[in-house]
């Protein structure tokens, strides 16, 4: 499995329209092949921060999800209305028993 962990923060005129583009792009990704869970949500702490977690059947499905242009038209427009970029981290993860 592939996990995908982001964060982002909007300007305070930003914040709605941001949570809006997001919670779309968010709801379409679930419907993509190889897409296990896709959420974003709102810093407990800093109401501009928002926190993506993606969990992905393999690399092969992230990597269409990339391609898609819906995608990439979504990343876009989310760092046009950023205060802060933020970033992306990707990690091949393992479910383990405790």
């Amino acid at each position: 499995m592939i996990l995908v962990t982001g964060t982002v923060t909007a300007k305070p005129d930003t914040v709605d329209e941001m949570l809006r583009v997001s919670s779309d792009h968010v709801h379409r990704s679930r419907t993509e092949p190889g897409c296990i869970s896709h959420h974003v949500s709102i810093d407990a702490d800093d109401p501009l921060t928002l926190h993506f977690i993606e969990r992905w059947q393999d690399e092969a499905a992230l990597k269409a999800h990339f391609a898609v242009k819906e995608s990439r038209v979504f990343w876009k427009t989310l760092q046009d209305l950023a205060a802060n970029a933020g970033g992306m981290s990707v990690y091949e993860a393992e479910k383990i028993r405790l």
